[in-house]
């Protein structure tokens, strides 16, 4: 409850005298937390870790999910369609377990991003590691990659990179473009100019981007900027991912929603776009660990409702596949999604082949 009243005090949905004195002492902090960032990035660039394989980040600088893992997955997909060996590098934030994980390995040992990744990309390697320069060496060593992936990098200020792409979430933008915890940037909007590749992922909230263009010229006129939306492709029933379903299986039929991710909104809007109407849609923290309890509870609130269908997120499906397994109460499904390029495809993936031209 703290986190999501802070939250709204960051995104100035809370409005009153106490919110606005509030506000001005989380101001105050930010402009703390802005100056040892500042500060962090400076030293961190001093002498740069430079790696013996090109380097791409996919990153942002605000809070909540911009949707970097899609935008992963499809960058891996096709480097290694085009031959080159791609390793993905990723904390793993929030996995139950600690230690390295090993590609196609579960949500308990990697966290519910990597485990994704891994199913969805058999011949890729995904490592888990927070140290991602000891990550990135492994799989050199390992699998002798001569391309790594940082699934949310950005904030590596210590590593050099061959191409950093930042990924923007055209709904949401920079918030009120303040610092945490006023705002919801994790760095300076200045920051910005290291970005050689801007992202502008679900576009289709937005019926003119031009302005949002124009704004990221200003701030960096070199970057290439790309439009994207998620772009749904199935269902899957979370314990058989390899049968992927029509999209169309569920249109006109009422189901229950439930998801632990970054911006539940897209998700929600996306499944109304298919024609599925949702009697319920349930909303938990993002990444967060479904108990035996919250499932039993869920199932009984989609049957009090008669409803026999819930559908969930990719990524909440690796969380909830043990639970399903040992109790499948209620029939629950995934919908997967792939990133879809949508302006500046070509560019895009020019400029991805100009990495090994340089």
């Amino acid at each position: 409850m703290i986190k999501k009243y802070l939250l709204e005090l960051a995104t100035d949905k809370k409005q009153g005298a106490g919110s606005r004195m509030l506000k001005a002492v989380l101001f105050v902090l930010s402009v703390f937390y802005g100056a040892i960032i500042r500060g962090l990035i400076l030293w961190y660039r001093l002498i740069p870790c430079r790696l013996s394989c090109k380097v791409v980040s996919v990153g942002n600088i605000t809070l909540g999910g911009t949707g970097k893992t899609p935008l992963v997955e499809f960058i891996a997909r096709y480097l290694k369609g085009q031959g080159s060996h791609v390793a993905i590098i990723t904390r793993g934030y929030k996995k139950p377990k600690t230690g390295s994980a090993l590609p196609r390995s579960s949500y308990a040992s990697m966290g519910d991003e990597a485990a994704m990744l891994a199913h969805n990309l058999r011949d890729v390697s995904v490592i888990v590691d927070a140290d991602r320069v000891a990550g990135s060496l492994r799989a050199i060593r390992e699998h002798k990659a001569d391309t790594v992936i940082f699934d949310d990098g950005f904030q590596q200020w210590r590593i050099a990179k061959d191409l950093e792409i930042v990924v923007v979430d055209a709904a949401v933008f920079f918030g009120n473009r303040q610092m945490i915890p006023r705002g919801i940037l994790r760095e300076p909007l200045s920051s910005l100019q290291r970005a050689d590749i801007f992202v502008l992922n679900n576009t289709q909230v937005i019926a003119d981007t031009a302005a949002l263009h124009d704004w990221l010229a200003r701030v960096n006129n070199r970057a290439m900027v790309v439009e994207a939306v998620a772009h749904p492709i199935g269902f899957y029933r979370i314990d058989n991912p390899d049968e992927l379903l029509a999209p169309g299986i569920f249109k006109g039929k009422t189901v229950v929603l439930v998801s632990g991710i970054g911006n539940p909104d897209h998700f929600e809007k996306l499944i109304g776009t298919m024609g599925i109407q949702s009697a319920l849609s349930v909303r938990y923290q993002d990444h967060y660990r479904y108990s035996p309890r919250d499932w039993q509870l869920l199932c009984a609130r989609s049957k009090e409702k008669n409803i026999d269908t819930i559908i969930t997120t990719q990524k909440d499906a690796v969380r909830f596949l043990s639970l399903y397994q040992k109790n499948p109460l209620c029939a629950l499904y995934a919908l997967r999604i792939e990133l879809k390029i949508v302006k500046n495809e070509q560019r895009f993936l020019n400029r991805l082949l100009r990495l090994y031209s340089l």
